[in-house]
């Protein structure tokens, strides 16, 4: 019996949103309208999605229509398949919200561009666009661009291409994009510019930004306000990098015992920013509570304490004395800009209570004068706290990628957020579907311990009916915040996702499920195929070191996206890094949504090694499977077809013996016993 294909979309979170089922159908009924016209168009839409059930009760055609037109002006611009999906899922929120029913987020990351409102804040605009012309105003490609004048919409056009948006990631998180792997001819063709905007929304998730409403399209159309959505993040993470205790260990002076350290740890840097405030302020005699950053900031008159206690030579008695709100914010602004502080905001902004932009101004002045102690017993005691160099990168590494998924959560420090189960669960509901019973789980704030417990036992179940290998583990240990059990625990749901994937792209495999072995015979395989040298013996395989098997691997699949020419024989540790970074920002390019760092590489990291050889893997699957579609093959056809993907994951899959070299795909985790990196 043939094997089935799945529907798949590039974007993981995208496929996460719909069961099979639900994505056949509507692929059925997206190829049926475009073979009739042979292509889709916006104006198309309307009709198609007022024929279905989910909708047809809730809306009227012209309904349909007039909410299609607010994020595209053509409607007889054409849609690919998975605009169409993300414009089902905008409709369908829609319906939820005129029945009643609404999806909030905590988050000040992820409001921005989950927003149905598309009113565009010109303050915002004006401040954003003043700190990119602060920052990559000597940029050697765009300097002949800058500075962009915010009263236009400038802003917008220039970043059609997307090397401003690449730029700016950098500028906010260095290093995360190799600018070699950025196109910035003057004049890009659409595969260069398509390229752009991948490595850009790749690298925005890599570094914590929400995107799971933005798709390339919308950056190469320049929408207003997912563009603007999007910067604000950006320049938000980099505002807000410095907020936790690993890069300003002195923010432990902030609490009074070791008790209140991990409360800390576990704060979203937002969250800090607040309570540092507050802490000067009580200093300052100030006897109101600032819990936001927006009405209890309008009147100025917390601005003109916490001024007054980091900078009292720039202060005068004046701004406390007068009454005007204004007048008051104005002298506020005065005296910041006297400590070197760049202007976010205008008194306007103040006295209206702009959330966005207050925040961004009591960043700034903590990045200036933070006004802490440098108390070495205290400062200590924060460096004891922190984590070693491969559990930080891997908490970074899961930490990402669940944000990545889309969750309602939003997760600020894997080991804290994780302890009361809730957002695992919410993680599995979105990997494996149906698998979580919500009835018996408990949403935060929980105050009983023991439904934390019950969460976490409910994790555990799971995971082990996903035949995860979860030897003498309980709820509890999760709750204790054991962190190897923690990290263990998210290795192998991370891999499960990407091997679900992958699984899903297979044509016949037998009934046999994809494994390590699988991933690195196909890796093996492609390289040689296109008459390269480079093979490994395992994902642990120290010749991985020098990047270059990776970058044949990549140039296999895709002979444009690797420039050889860049490319150095990684002999020494500087060129290995220069290889490893490269490496990462081609995949992301490619289409790759990764999350390791060059060290990973560098050091030959097992786990990561195989999650990204498995990402390159996806693509180059999916790309076979896109062109099957587009060519007319039917599922049934390509299932007994003699392509690549039937070759690679089942020939030889009944002979196969598991490698032991290969990876270990179910690392034994033990609560007694350290996890085997």
């Amino acid at each position: 019996m043939a094997g089935f294909v799945g529907v798949l979309v590039s974007d993981p979170w995208l496929q996460s949103q719909f069961t099979q089922v639900e994505l056949r159908t509507l692929k059925s009924k997206f190829i049926s309208t475009r073979s009739q016209s042979g292509r889709v168009t916006v104006g198309d839409l309307p009709p198609l999605f007022a024929k279905l059930k989910a909708f047809s009760e809730m809306f009227k055609e012209d309904e349909i229509k007039a909410i299609m037109g607010e994020s595209h002006t053509k409607m007889e611009d054409e849609v690919d398949f998975e605009s169409y999906l993300r414009a089902y899922l905008n409709l369908q929120a829609r319906a939820a919200s005129k029945s009643g029913g609404s999806k909030n987020s905590s988050s000040f990351l992820k409001a921005a561009t989950t927003t149905v409102h598309h009113a565009i804040n010109e303050s915002e605009k004006a401040s954003y666009v003043a700190h990119i012309n602060s920052f990559l105003g000597e940029d050697p490609f765009l300097s002949k661009y800058l500075p962009i004048d915010p009263s236009t919409n400038a802003l917008f056009d220039l970043a059609k291409d997307g090397v401003l948006l690449c730029k700016l990631i950098n500028v906010a998180v260095p290093g995360t994009i190799d600018e070699r792997a950025i196109n910035t001819k003057r004049v890009l063709n659409p595969w260069e510019r398509n390229e752009n905007h991948t490595l850009c929304l790749n690298s925005a998730k890599a570094i914590g930004c929400t995107v799971v409403n933005i798709g390339t399209q919308d950056l190469v159309e320049g929408r207003p306000h997912l563009l603007l959505g999007l910067i604000s993040q950006i320049i938000k993470i980099q505002l807000l990098a410095d907020l936790n205790l690993k890069k300003t260990p002195q923010l432990v002076e902030l609490v009074d015992d070791n008790n209140d350290v991990e409360e800390l740890l576990g704060l979203p840097p937002e969250k800090v920013l607040l309570k540092w405030m507050n802490f000067h302020l009580k200093k300052a005699g100030y006897e109101k509570q600032v819990t936001n950053f927006s009405s209890d900031l309008k009147d100025g008159e917390a601005y003109a304490h916490l001024l007054n206690a980091l900078a009292p030579e720039h202060c005068s008695p004046a701004t406390f004395d007068t009454k005007d709100p204004t007048e008051r914010a104005s002298k506020v602004i005065e005296q910041a800009e006297k400590m070197d502080c760049k202007r976010y905001l205008t008194p306007k902004d103040i006295v209206e209570g702009s959330p966005n932009l207050n925040l961004a101004f009591v960043a700034h002045i903590f990045q200036h004068r933070n006004g802490l102690s440098m108390d070495s017993n205290k400062i200590s005691f924060a460096e004891m706290m922190t984590d070693d160099a491969q559990t930080s990168r891997e908490e970074r590494c899961f930490r990402l990628w669940i944000n990545s998924l889309g969750t309602a959560t939003y997760v600020n420090n894997v080991f804290e957020d994780v302890r009361n189960g809730w957002v695992l669960l919410e993680v599995l509901d979105k990997v494996s579907p149906g698998s979580v019973s919500w009835k018996q789980a408990t949403k935060p704030p929980i105050k009983m311990p023991f439904r934390k417990v019950e969460n976490c036992n409910q994790v555990v179940k799971i995971g082990k009916e996903l035949n995860f290998s979860l030897v003498n583990v309980a709820g509890n240990d999760i709750v204790q915040g054991n962190k190897k059990l923690i990290l263990a625990f998210l290795w192998q749901l991370m891999r499960f996702t990407m091997l679900q994937l992958l699984k899903n792209l297979r044509t016949h495999s037998q009934g046999k499920e994809i494994t390590d072995t699988d991933i690195l015979n196909w890796a093996n395989r492609k390289v040689k195929k296109a008459n390269r040298t480079s093979q490994i013996e395992s994902f642990k395989d120290k010749n991985l070191s020098n990047g270059i098997f990776f970058l044949e691997l990549l140039s296999a699949v895709e002979p444009r996206v690797v420039n050889w020419s860049l490319v150095t024989k990684g002999e020494t540790e500087e060129d290995k890094k220069l290889n490893a970074t490269y490496i990462i920002s081609v995949a992301r390019k490619l289409g790759c949504s990764i999350f390791l760092l060059p060290e990973d590489i560098m050091e030959v990291n097992q786990k990561m090694i195989l999650i990204l050889t498995a990402s390159i893997m996806y693509w180059s699957l999916q790309q076979q499977s896109d062109e099957s579609d587009d060519s007319g093959i039917d599922a049934s056809s390509a299932a007994s077809g003699d392509g690549e993907i039937e070759r690679t994951l089942s020939g030889d899959i009944s002979n196969l013996a598991i490698n032991e070299t290969a990876s270990d795909p179910n690392p034994s985790v033990s609560s007694q016993a350290e996890v085997e990196e």
